[in-house]
């Protein structure tokens, strides 16, 4: 069964910048750790994609000193939405959490698709268990991923942003992995990928009509589970670390190779 985690109460350490064309920005600072310590503000960022961003945007991100963008994002998600802005002297690493041809047809089914097709795909429960086995998905298959993010991190690449399409999903993983080889509270954690819910933070959610009927409540309805963030989806994956390591501490040795001498300098990197 599936542990419900409570929330712990956070406060946001910084006031937060009004950006035209990113959604989902935030600074990850403040968050507290089990032994007392916090997440340094300015050092970790997480967002949707970058390739909207407005001249203004584009000023902000530059003046938070970024080292490392990482853009989880695949060559589909780049076809359809374009490159990151270039940010002068910040390196830029792409590395796709999801294979280019995984679910295309279904993202296209989900643009396009008429109310029937979606009953057909996303009804009954289907959309969130198709969000559940993918956030599964990502903690088994993808370690080498994680693991290159986090040892990146432990060396030299803050402060760094993280980012997907929408920066809820994969970004929100990668955030949560990140946290807990910080050893961040889970509720915190929690909290920090619901964020993602308030409504200026959201994905736009794209159709491929403009048609009353292609944005009927029943369509976004049923489409709802694959934009929310959703507590039970971050659940499934620590209940995944848990099922198949046994725990943090194991996944974090045995799945991500972090040795004790990288976790200290990770954690010396990125908390008070």
């Amino acid at each position: 069964m599936t542990q419900q985690i409570p929330p712990s109460p956070l406060t946001d350490p910084t006031p937060e910048p009004e950006l035209a064309g990113v959604r989902n920005f935030r600074d990850v600072g403040g968050l507290p750790t089990i032994d007392g310590r916090r997440v340094k503000t300015g050092r970790l960022f997480r967002s949707g994609h970058l390739a909207h961003a407005t001249e203004t945007d584009t000023e902000f991100l530059a003046s938070l000193g970024l080292h490392t963008i990482f853009d989880f994002r695949n060559e589909a998600d780049h076809a359809l939405e374009g490159p990151d802005v270039a940010l002068p002297g910040v390196r830029n690493v792409n590395i796709p959490l999801s294979d280019p041809a995984d679910g295309k047809e279904f993202w296209t089914m989900v643009r396009d698709g008429d109310l029937g097709q979606l009953r057909q795909i996303l009804g009954d429960g289907k959309a969130a268990a198709r969000m559940t086995h993918s956030y599964r998905s990502m903690i088994r298959e993808r370690t080498a991923e994680h693991s290159r993010v986090v040892h990146s991190l432990a060396e030299d690449s803050v402060p760094a942003l993280m980012h997907c399409a929408a920066g809820k999903d994969r970004a929100g993983l990668s955030i949560a992995v990140t946290l807990l080889a910080l050893d961040v509270e889970r509720g915190a954690i929690v909290t920090d990928y619901l964020e993602s819910n308030a409504p200026h933070r959201r994905y736009r959610v794209r159709r491929g009509s403009d048609a009353a009927e292609a944005r009927s409540p029943e369509v976004m309805e049923l489409l709802a589970p694959l934009f929310d963030a959703r507590a039970e989806y971050l659940s499934a994956a620590f209940d995944t670390i848990d099922e198949h390591w046994g725990g943090v501490e194991r996944y974090l040795a045995v799945g991500l190779g972090l040795t004790p001498e990288t976790l200290d300098r990770l954690r010396d990197r990125l908390l008070d």
